[in-house]
């Protein structure tokens, strides 16, 4: 059980980066990217649709950081029957 707990853990450690990475590339789309021949407008929703969903990961990775991190496994046992 211990090796799930510590698996999941990193796998939450590496969804921030997922998180920064996603919103860092909808706001390069949006803000920086200038050389293309796609137009503006395709250029600032694919921009916000990558913002958004990083923003939605960044919301479930918060919850799984405080189930992880902060919470320890008695609870999960004792909430488990309810």
């Amino acid at each position: 059980m211990d090796n799930n707990r510590l698996m999941n853990q990193i796998t939450a450690i590496f969804s921030i980066f997922m998180v920064l990475f996603y919103i860092g590339i909808g706001i390069y789309l949006i803000f920086f990217f200038n050389r293309t021949y796609l137009d503006r407008p395709v250029l600032v929703i694919m921009g916000s649709t990558f913002i958004f969903y990083g923003l939605y990961r960044a919301f479930r990775t918060y919850r799984k950081i405080v189930e992880l991190f902060f919470r320890s496994e008695n609870e999960d046992e004792d909430n488990a029957y309810l």
